[in-house]
């Protein structure tokens, strides 16, 4: 009878995972910069927002990919 009520897992894309990791880590990126004061860990946060978002831009052209083969099949 529990089974009645279990909510059913969907397969999840798992680039779509990485893509919320991802935004999750770069929101944790803007907010190590904003409380930054060195100069050296200024630099440093700045190297790490454009490295997160490098991925996030390369992992929403692959999703797009994916997603135009899987309408053209």
């Amino acid at each position: 009878m529990a089974s009645l009520f279990q909510k059913k897992k969907t397969p999840e894309n798992p680039l779509l995972k990485e893509l919320h990791a991802t935004r999750l880590e770069l929101e944790t990126a803007y907010s190590i910069f904003e409380n930054a004061v060195d100069p050296d860990l200024v630099s440093s946060s700045i190297y790490r927002i454009n490295s997160v978002q490098e991925r996030y831009q390369f992992l929403l052209k692959q999703i797009k990919k994916t997603e135009a083969l899987l309408q053209s099949s």
